[in-house]
C-alpha cells in the first residue's frame, strides 16, 4: 500500500461501529498522495466522489460496500480473502489492482465495478478478478476482467469508436437454462453451439472481441477440430445462434477465438460454437522461440511462407490479445511486441510463456494456427 498521508474533509460526521463496519454519513475525502484503508465494511450514505490517492480493502475473511451512493476512488486494491461484496456500485478513475479476492456484483443486476474513461487494472487471476458485471464509460478498447468464483474468463472488446458505456458477466452455466436453445441455428453454417458457458455483452459501438477458452469449457463435445471453433452470438432479430467468428487458434484444451465486426446489443449471450469446415487446414506444427542471441531458435521462422507472396501473421497472448502483427513475414518475431494498446511493458519485451499464432496465406488461400513457446533466460 503506498505511504502518504491522509487529509479528511467532513460534512456531516464519521461514524464507526464494530459490528456494521464505517458509515460515511457526509463527505470523506483522499487527497493526492493519501492512501486509506478499509479493514471492515464500508455503508457509504454521503458523498465521496472526489477522490485522489489510494483506497484499500483489506481483511482476512471478506467485507462488503453498500449505501445510498456510489463511492469513485482514484486507486483501489484489493487484499481479502474472501473478496469485496458489491450492494452499490463502485467506480474508479485510474488504477484497480486486483490482489486476493474477488469483487463481488452479482447481488443487484444493476450494481458493477465502474471503469471510467482512463481506468486501468492490474493483478486479475483465478483469485482475484470481477465475479459478475464490469462496466466501463468512454473507451474504445477495453479487457473486462470477469469471470464466476472459480476461474478469470475475460473478454476483451475492440471497438471502432468510444463506448459511452459498455458491460459484461461471464456465467458458467447452461445457456438453454437462460432460454437461449442450443439447438437452435442454421445447420447449414453451424454443427454445434456449447452449452457449458457464456458470456452477456451490451455495448451500441460496432466491436470485435475474443474469449479463450480452456478445459472446463469441453469444446470436445462440439467438435474435433479447433479450426471449426468459433463465436455465435444469439440473434435478438432473429431468435437463434448465429455465427460471429473470424478465426481460432490453439488446441482443444486451451486457445481463443476471435470475431468478426457486430454490434453488441444486437445479441443476448455470445459463447462458442463450431462451423461445418469444407476442408481440414494443414499444421505448421508448434514452436520453441528462446531469444537470447545464440543463433538458435531466436525469431520465429516458417518455411512454408516462401511458397505465399501475400501473406500475414498474426501472434496472440493466451488471453487472445494481440501483441505482433506482420503482413509479407519474413522472420521478424522475436519476442518483442510490435501491436496492441493494452501491452505493458512492450520495451523489455513479452514475458516467457505460451503464445498462439495465426497465419494466412491469402495467395493460396490457405490458413494455418498453432502455438508457440517463448522461453526467456
Amino acid at each position: 500500500m503506498k505511504k502518504g498521508w491522509i487529509l479528511f474533509f467532513m460534512i456531516g460526521f464519521l461514524f464507526v461501529n464494530a459490528q456494521e463496519g464505517t458509515r460515511n454519513w457526509g463527505m470523506l475525502k483522499i487527497h493526492d498522495q493519501g492512501s486509506l484503508g478499509f479493514h471492515s465494511n464500508l455503508i457509504n450514505d454521503g458523498v465521496f466522489d472526489d477522490n485522489q490517492g489510494l483506497a484499500g480493502f483489506y481483511n482476512d475473511g471478506s467485507l462488503s460496500l453498500s449505501g445510498l451512493f456510489p463511492p469513485v476512488f482514484q486507486d483501489v486494491e484489493l487484499l481479502a480473502d474472501n473478496g469485496l461484496e458489491l450492494q452499490v456500485s463502485m467506480a474508479l478513475t485510474n488504477n484497480m489492482n486486483f490482489i486476493l479476492g474477488d469483487v463481488g456484483t452479482r447481488s443487484d443486476p444493476f450494481v458493477s465495478l465502474q471503469f471510467l474513461s482512463d481506468t486501468f487494472h492490474t493483478g486479475s487471476q483465478n483469485l482475484s478478478k470481477v465475479d459478475g458485471l464490469a462496466s466501463v464509460s468512454n473507451k474504445q478498447n477495453f479487457i473486462f476482467p470477469v469471470g464466476d468464483a472459480e476461474q478469470l474468463r475475460p473478454l476483451i472488446i475492440n471497438s471502432e469508436g468510444v463506448n459511452s458505456t459498455a458491460q459484461c458477466i461471464y456465467f458458467f452455466g447452461n445457456a438453454n437454462d437462460a432460454g437461449f436453445l442450443t439447438s437452435v441455428f442454421d445447420n447449414t453454417i453451424l454443427e454445434n453451439i456449447s452449452d457449458q458457458e457464456f458470456w452477456q455483452l451490451e455495448g451500441s459501438v460496432p466491436s470485435t472481441i475474443q474469449i479463450s477458452w480452456n478445459n472446463r469449457s469441453q469444446l470436445s463435445l462440439i467438435t474435433d477440430q479447433v479450426e471449426a471453433v468459433t463465436i455465435v452470438g444469439w440473434s435478438k432479430a432473429q431468435n437463434q445462434w448465429v455465427n460471429l467468428g473470424d478465426s481460432a487458434v490453439g488446441d482443444l484444451n486451451q486457445g481463443f477465438a476471435a470475431s468478426a465486426s457486430f454490434v453488441p446489443n444486437d445479441y443476448e449471450v455470445l459463447t462458442f460454437g463450431s462451423l461445418h469446415l469444407p476442408e481440414i487446414f494443414p499444421d505448421l506444427g508448434n514452436h520453441l522461440l528462446t531469444p537470447n542471441g545464440d543463433g538458435v531458435n531466436d525469431f520465429l521462422h516458417f518455411e512454408e511462407l516462401a511458397q505465399s507472396l501475400n501473406n500475414r501473421v498474426l501472434i496472440f497472448d493466451r488471453n487472445g490479445l494481440l501483441v505482433f502483427e506482420k503482413k509479407n513475414y519474413t522472420n521478424e518475431f522475436n519476442g518483442f511486441a510490435n501491436t496492441g494498446d493494452l501491452v505493458i511493458s512492450r520495451s523489455s519485451g513479452l514475458p516467457s510463456g505460451v503464445y498462439f499464432y495465426l497465419v494466412d496465406m491469402d495467395d493460396l488461400k490457405l490458413e494455418y494456427q498453432g502455438y508457440l513457446y517463448l522461453a526467456r533466460d
